[in-house]
């Protein structure tokens, strides 16, 4: 669905790129998936500059802020590039949020079995797929549309 005016190619170019965030966040939830199939590592070579700086103490979250602060409250900037942006902020948190589940919840639990890898990889698997779909809503000139998640950016982008 595209509203609130056209877009042109660099919109559609910057708002693809807030969604290296999410993707970077789950690749902790990665490992065992790379493990299992581990010939599908070379898809992460060219992030390999960005993931060394992403994995510096700290980078995420001044990422986190300076795209919130600088992209998302900007009235400047098409509400297309904030929509995208707000949204791959809503996915990083959601990552988040599941790693302290994993974390403090399931990991004393489960202690590296068999559920908790099959988690990692739903985990994983679940935020490529919608990083992937929104990239490619992006590309395309739409807003992505991935339920409740959408709901709640429209809510926050005006």
């Amino acid at each position: 669905m595209t509203w609130r005016g056209a877009t042109t190619p660099s919109d559609r170019f910057f708002s693809c790129l807030p969604y290296l965030i999410p993707l970077f966040d789950g690749l902790t939830f990665g490992m065992p998936f790379f493990n299992q199939f581990p010939a599908l590592q070379v898809l992460l070579l060219p992030f390999l500059p960005l993931l060394q700086i992403y994995s510096l103490p700290f980078a995420s979250l001044i990422i986190f802020f300076v795209v919130f602060l600088l992209v998302v409250r900007n009235m400047n900037i098409s509400h297309f590039i904030r929509f995208n942006a707000m949204q791959a902020i809503m996915i990083s948190i959601v990552v988040f949020l599941c790693r302290i589940a994993v974390s403090f919840i399931l990991q004393p639990i489960f202690q590296d079995g068999l559920i908790l890898e099959t988690l990692y990889n739903v985990v994983f698997l679940g935020v490529v797929a919608a990083v992937v779909y929104s990239v490619v809503q992006s590309a395309m000139g739409r807003y992505a549309e991935i339920p409740t998640l959408s709901e709640a950016v429209h809510m926050q982008v005006r």
